[in-house]
């Protein structure tokens, strides 16, 4: 049987929702997989020129972690692997990654394990589950650890709403973004987090655009990664200028996200030269939300 598994980028905190919410783009990697005897990796596009083609590969190593879960021998797989995700971009291309390996995997098997299952082992392959929820199951999800495993819920989003993204020409680490966050933040930083969070989720579901540019600030995590990105400000300021409702990090960045009601690509272009003027290069797109997730087909 062969396979082909299709995977949304993501982009996770959308400000305030640290750890929390994730947003699927209609951005896409794509794997065509069918069993055989041994590992083989092939990659096309972004990362093929430095990312492993063998079973240390993180779409192979999530397909071995399916046929663990069910108990099933894994002999091997043949895996042509077409990326479009930027990698170390923060646009989710690792979780992109371990969730198309275990689509892969339970596909291949017949699908024993459910959307539940798929989301608990992805999240902790990926030490956190705010990408992996919304590669998953699509939309905008919001999702958290539970005795359980993952509890995560997909929201719709409103249609009018362009999600600009910017993708610098640099890259960045999770792990780098990680370690300059602080071990305990103040309680009103706190308190001004779970606001915001909670008027995001609320101006969006109530389509109330005039709400939802302060529902975007953050005091948990962004002022603390200035420090690897010290051009957001003005990014973000440029971004606004031309008609964003607000402007965030993409995940641990180096991409931003901006939200703009109606067509994005006034702010695309004011994204860009903000950037280029900072002395950095990169491109800026606006994507519709991918409401599916991860889905898979027998070619």
């Amino acid at each position: 049987m062969r396979v082909q598994v299709r995977v949304p980028a993501t982009s996770a905190n959308l400000g305030p929702g640290f750890d929390t919410l994730g947003l699927a783009l209609s951005l896409h990697n794509e794997v065509v997989a069918e069993e055989a005897e041994g590992i083989t990796v092939r990659i096309e596009g972004e990362g093929a020129d430095w990312l492993v083609e063998n079973g240390d590969n993180i779409v192979a190593r999530g397909v071995r972690l399916a046929y663990e879960e069910t108990g099933r021998a894994f002999k091997g797989c043949a895996l042509t692997c077409v990326n479009r995700i930027p990698t170390a971009r923060g646009l989710g291309s690792s979780a992109a990654a371990w969730v198309g390996g275990l689509v892969v995997g339970n596909a291949l098997l017949g699908a024993p394990l459910s959307k539940d299952a798929l989301l608990a082992l992805a999240a902790r392959a990926e030490g956190h589950p705010d990408n992996v929820a919304a590669a998953v199951l699509g939309g905008l999800t919001v999702s958290c650890a539970v005795p359980a495993g993952i509890a995560a819920v997909s929201l719709p989003v409103p249609r009018s709403l362009a999600w600009v993204v910017l993708i610098p020409a640099v890259t960045s680490s999770t792990a780098e973004g990680r370690a300059l966050l602080p071990p305990s933040v103040p309680l009103e930083d706190a308190v001004f987090n779970v606001q915001r969070v909670a008027l995001l989720l609320a101006s969006l579901q109530a389509g109330r655009s005039d709400t939802l540019g302060a529902a975007l600030d953050d005091r948990l995590h962004q002022p603390y990664r200035l420090k690897l990105f010290p051009w957001l400000p003005d990014v973000a300021a440029a971004a606004r200028a031309a008609g964003a409702l607000g402007c965030v990090l993409s995940g641990a960045g180096p991409a931003l996200l901006a939200v703009v009601p109606g067509d994005g690509g006034a702010v695309a272009r004011a994204m860009e030269r903000a950037l280029t003027k900072a002395g950095v290069e990169g491109s800026a797109r606006a994507f519709d939300v991918d409401a599916d997730g991860a889905t898979s087909r027998i070619v």
